[in-house]
């Protein structure tokens, strides 16, 4: 099968074995003085050693790879202690693999080993600090001030869809708004007039790899929670429907009817249409 996977560059590689803690799973191995992917099984994609080396010789590629195999994985994590289980199980987490995460519990109770306490608060404080799921409050509203001093109206962080974790608690409840990322950077007013009182979700339907990943993460969020209405805000480019798409689709997989308005924004910034989609046009 095709699919991400890391790429270690032997020129590049000095040996120094900074990106091997960062991979519990086992998948890289210092051989012959230099970090090496042992094994395709092991590798999940998910790039926790991405960053880590200092001489840039970790990328993340696509190519044919053996499937990676949770259960395998877990014959090593769980030889390594409850330190290990708790990074790998929040490592999971923390990327939206559900099913992984799934797979992992379910191994560690067939074998009789304490699964790590899992409380949302655990999984939601820890890991790298650009990921960490953080509910802001605004200063003000932005509709309160005139328009030359509105604040920012961002409610939460982060806020790249591929980096949101569906469990965050600030969905609960929320009204969600799904933009195209040029739409903030080509309207003045955005959060004014888009953004204000709403969760804020990001990508680009065009340039963005896996967006059947975006559909499955949307779809995990509408199932976790009551998310009252979907504003869609994309561009008037053609390619720019995808954003609407994708969000049509997460919300039939996740079998939820939910308010859908669709913000049309031109190239300079103004609304050029809107369309309201009532939950029994999906």
């Amino acid at each position: 099968m095709k699919r991400k996977i890391i790429e270690i560059d032997e020129k590049l590689c000095n040996g120094c074995g900074n990106c091997i803690p960062n991979c519990p799973e086992g998948a890289i191995r210092m051989i012959d003085g230099k970090a090496r992917l042992v094994s395709d099984l092991f590798c999940d994609g998910l790039g926790a050693c991405l960053g880590e080396c200092p001489q840039g010789a970790i990328t993340m590629t696509e190519r044919e790879a053996a499937p990676y195999d949770e259960r395998l994985v877990m014959e090593r994590i769980a030889a390594q202690g409850a330190n290990t289980v708790r990074a790998h199980l929040h490592h999971l987490r923390s990327h939206g693999e559900q099913e992984l995460h799934r797979i992992a519990v379910e191994y560690l109770r067939e074998k009789g080993i304490p699964v790590p306490e899992e409380a949302a608060e655990e999984t939601l404080g820890r890991g790298c600090p650009g990921t960490l799921a953080k509910a802001l409050t605004p200063r003000k509203p932005a509709a309160a001030v005139p328009p030359e001093e509105t604040p920012s109206a961002l409610r939460q962080w982060p806020v790249q869809l591929r980096l949101l974790n569906p469990e965050a608690p600030y969905f609960d409840g929320a009204d969600l708004l799904v933009s195209a990322d040029c739409v903030p950077c080509a309207m003045g007013g955005f959060h004014r007039e888009l953004l204000d009182g709403k969760i804020l979700v990001i990508f680009c339907p065009k340039l963005d790899e896996d967006t059947e990943e975006y559909v499955s993460k949307l779809a995990e969020i509408f199932r976790r929670h009551d998310i009252r209405s979907v504003t869609v805000a994309r561009m008037t480019v053609p390619c720019c429907g995808g954003t609407v798409a994708i969000v049509e689709k997460a919300l039939e997989s996740a079998g939820r009817r939910i308010p859908l308005d669709v913000r049309i924004i031109d190239l300079n910034g103004e609304p050029v249409r809107e369309a309201r989609r009532t939950p029994g046009q999906l």
